[in-house]
């Protein structure tokens, strides 16, 4: 699926839930189903700055196709870094940087969340961004 197509398929399985308690319980779900990185990845250079829990994102290249694996201590947060990876995961680093991504707004996200919790998002995504940018130069210089 495309970046865009991961994006409307989470705003449609948004729109099932009823209140703000079911989507973050779903949210919460999303956490615990995320598969589990390699301890080896649990470093500090893999800490995403800027969250107020400790999240800790990984990326791989494999076959031109950047893929994403997280943790974080915090269930809410490990359940919204599981969204970030389902959208952008498994995409091209060229696709990632230059992605709009537009379901945080309109899954209401961006207005239930703290802003520290808002902050910690935008900078996972930040994050995300840099390893594409960063993938995209040096097969540039290849």
């Amino acid at each position: 699926m495309t970046i865009k197509e991961q994006q409307d398929r989470i705003i449609e399985d948004f729109e099932v839930f009823g209140d703000w308690m079911e989507k973050y319980e779903y949210i919460i779900q999303l956490g615990k189903d995320l598969p589990l990185i390699d301890p080896q990845y649990k470093t500090d250079e893999n800490l995403i700055r800027g969250c107020q829990s400790k999240v800790w994102l990984h990326a791989e290249l494999k076959d031109g196709k950047l893929h994403f694996t997280a943790d974080s201590d915090a269930v809410i947060t490990k359940g919204l870094v599981g969204l970030v990876i389902q959208v952008l995961s498994d995409q091209a680093p060229k696709d990632i940087a230059e992605a709009d991504i537009y379901f945080i707004d309109a899954i209401g996200l961006t207005s239930h969340l703290s802003p520290t919790r808002s902050n910690g998002l935008l900078s996972m995504l930040k994050q995300i961004k840099l390893y594409a940018i960063g993938y995209q130069m040096k097969s540039m210089q290849n």
